[in-house]
């Protein structure tokens, strides 16, 4: 039999390193809920982990970092684009834990300004001391690891022992670990407020936070729902990605898979036109997060998933009656690197006010 329990003591024969605040909020958004005229809805605060101003990435790294230190590694070395919110968390986290941090930044997106090169998370990352080693592909999983690969082997040379975070498919899904023990949190918090939920939605990009969050209510003994959102490719491949990294993860954990036909949720409907770019509910989301419930979203990453629940609820996708969850995976100094369109987009909706 799956329960809460049976998961901890499996999560437990892995090494780990607490870096994140947690338990986490489990908040209403009861003005958002109104607005829309939906179910109630519930944000999960993984905007709020603390480490390098919060968010999801904390979560998974307590994992690599785990595996780092019992390998005696004194270096990480990890892939991500321009404005990844995962390398900023891991530069803080070796910082933090005296390890030295060398990050790969790939072009994921093309036609940005200096600002996007220069602010957000770059600025951070370079706060926190890390070393950055510039990737000028931004869709080639393979390529970004075997230079990856490179680096170790230089600081291998000059005497260093790295651990590599590699975020490709074919990789040990160890960060997924992160969001099993999340969903035991939050469902401790469900029962403690007497709450249940119909469904969840989380982002999909790399697919460690939906793994995560949907093998672990299974593993758990929950069948909530879980919607994900596509953030970085079409439905179909991020379909076929989730799959392959649940079974990677039931292998990393020595378990049976135990989704069902149908538990691998994924919309595009809110993704396009690319992965860091916008598009018009990009920019609702952006707006209604603030104005309704005084959130701060990313473009990139919770902006879409928010613009996600909000198109499924006036989609009528949920029960009127029911609950709905959404984690907010945090991604602030993201918001920054965007400052130009973003400004452009709530110019544009003064003017159209001040004319109406």
């Amino acid at each position: 039999m799956r329960t809460p329990d049976s998961l901890r003591a499996i999560l437990s024969q892995h090494p780990r390193v607490v870096l994140a605040h947690a338990p986490t909020p489990l908040e209403d958004m009861p003005r958002l809920s109104a607005h829309l005229r939906g179910p109630r809805l519930l944000v999960k605060r993984d905007d709020c982990t603390g480490l390098a101003t919060g968010g999801n990435k904390a979560r998974p790294l307590e994992w690599y970092f785990g595996a780092a230190e019992a390998a005696g590694a004194d270096t990480m070395v990890i892939t991500g684009a321009v404005q990844s919110n995962y390398v900023r968390t891991c530069a803080a986290a070796a910082a933090k834990l005296g390890m030295d941090c060398h990050i790969q930044l790939e072009e994921r997106v093309a036609d940005m300004g200096d600002t996007y090169y220069r602010s957000g998370n770059v600025l951070l990352d370079r706060l926190f001391g890390a070393t950055l080693h510039r990737f000028p592909v931004g869709e080639d999983e393979g390529a970004a690891d075997r230079s990856l690969l490179e680096i170790a082997e230089t600081l291998k040379a000059q005497g260093k022992k790295p651990f590599l975070v590699k975020l490709s498919d074919d990789a040990t899904p160890l960060g997924t670990m992160g969001y099993m023990m999340a969903m035991l949190e939050m469902l401790s918090q469900l029962e403690a407020n007497g709450d249940r939920l119909d469904a969840m939605v989380v982002p999909s990009g790399s697919a460690t936070t939906h793994v995560g969050a949907l093998l672990g209510l299974r593993l758990a003994g929950s069948d909530i729902p879980v919607h994900g959102m596509c953030v970085r490719r079409d439905a179909e491949k991020q379909r076929a990605r989730v799959t392959k990294i649940t079974g990677l993860a039931c292998e990393m954990l020595g378990v049976d898979n135990p989704l069902k036909e149908g538990d691998i949720q994924v919309h595009d409907d809110w993704y396009g036109p690319s992965y860091g770019k916008m598009n018009e509910t990009t920019h609702e989301a952006l707006a209604l997060a603030g104005q309704m419930e005084g959130l701060i979203v990313d473009p990139t990453y919770t902006a879409k998933s928010f613009a996600g629940l909000i198109g499924m609820v006036r989609a009528g996708a949920f029960p009127k009656d029911g609950t709905v969850g959404w984690i907010h995976t945090g991604g602030t100094p993201g918001l920054f690197a965007y400052m130009e369109p973003v400004h452009a987009a709530l110019d544009a909706r003064d003017g159209a006010e001040a004319a109406e």
